[in-house]
């Protein structure tokens, strides 16, 4: 891989300390989740689904829950270290250093024209350094996935509640949010001069976008707000008590990822390199 893809490969190596913190946190962090979740006894908190009192509606951002699935259950405790800010923190930080790294930092450090002047086209360098992010949000929600999926085989009654096949849908849903919010970033980078300008972007898409959700989930008024947030079509405690691929919700974020990923190419053929 060295030798046909140099530029991916080393965007990886600059940064492999920092991917291995957060793949390692995110292990551990959902593994914590898991075993947390486990020690909720079943139908107790908030009531549960037994008629019991129920949580606001707010609650529901935390869940990964459109309102189906209560926040008390195993889908939804499971769901919620999922949709946790923990685990948008780490998602986010390794998109925005990725994205930044891609364009915006040599233009900043006045590097980039050292690198176009190399035989590499503009569109190669693009595709590698994009190719590093993915693959970063590939691993990052790979090992989330696998550890919830172990955690769960392991609890019977968890089992029972939360059927594997919808850990890995909700698994697979989680990468297509963070192509969501990588393509924008990408894009973003392709266009600016400053890697703040990228990282500010990246931050603002995640924490922005989770807050819009919440909003529009605890205030009636603000509903129709919630479809501008990619946290409204991601919705794991939903799968994983449901588990059924949601085309529709999966369709938008992936289009909205490869839409910000074209409009990226688009920009950096046609920009001006020079200081």
């Amino acid at each position: 891989m060295r030798d046909r893809f140099p530029l991916l490969w080393l965007a990886l190596h600059r940064r492999r300390r920092m991917l291995a913190a957060l793949v390692l946190g995110m292990a551990v962090f959902e593994l914590l989740i898991v075993v947390i979740a486990g020690t909720v006894p079943h139908g107790r908190m908030f009531g549960g689904d037994d008629g019991g009192r129920t949580p606001p509606s707010a609650f529901k951002a935390f869940s990964g829950s459109t309102g189906s699935v209560s926040i008390g259950s195993y889908p939804g405790l499971v769901g919620a270290g999922l949709t946790h800010p923990f685990w948008i923190a780490l998602q986010v930080t390794a998109i925005a250093s990725l994205s930044a790294a891609a364009v915006a930092a040599d233009v900043e450090s006045g590097t980039i024209e050292l690198v176009v002047v190399r035989p590499v086209s503009r569109a190669r360098l693009l595709a590698e350094r994009t190719a590093a992010p993915v693959l970063a949000a590939l691993a990052l929600n790979a090992v989330a996935t696998l550890t919830v999926a172990a955690g769960v085989a392991l609890s019977p009654d968890m089992h029972h509640d939360v059927p594997l096949r919808g850990v890995f849908i909700a698994g697979l849903l989680g990468w297509a949010l963070t192509l969501c919010l990588l393509g924008p970033a990408l894009a973003v980078s392709a266009a600016a001069r400053r890697r703040a300008h990228v990282l500010g972007a990246a931050i603002a898409l995640g924490a922005v976008g989770f807050a819009l959700n919440f909003v529009a989930l605890a205030w009636s008024k603000a509903g129709p707000l919630r479809y501008a947030s990619p946290f409204h079509y991601y919705t794991p405690g939903d799968i994983l008590a449901h588990p059924t691929v949601p085309w529709g919700s999966l369709g938008v974020l992936c289009g909205v990822g490869v839409a910000g990923i074209a409009a990226a190419f688009a920009v950096l053929l046609r920009r001006d390199l020079a200081p």
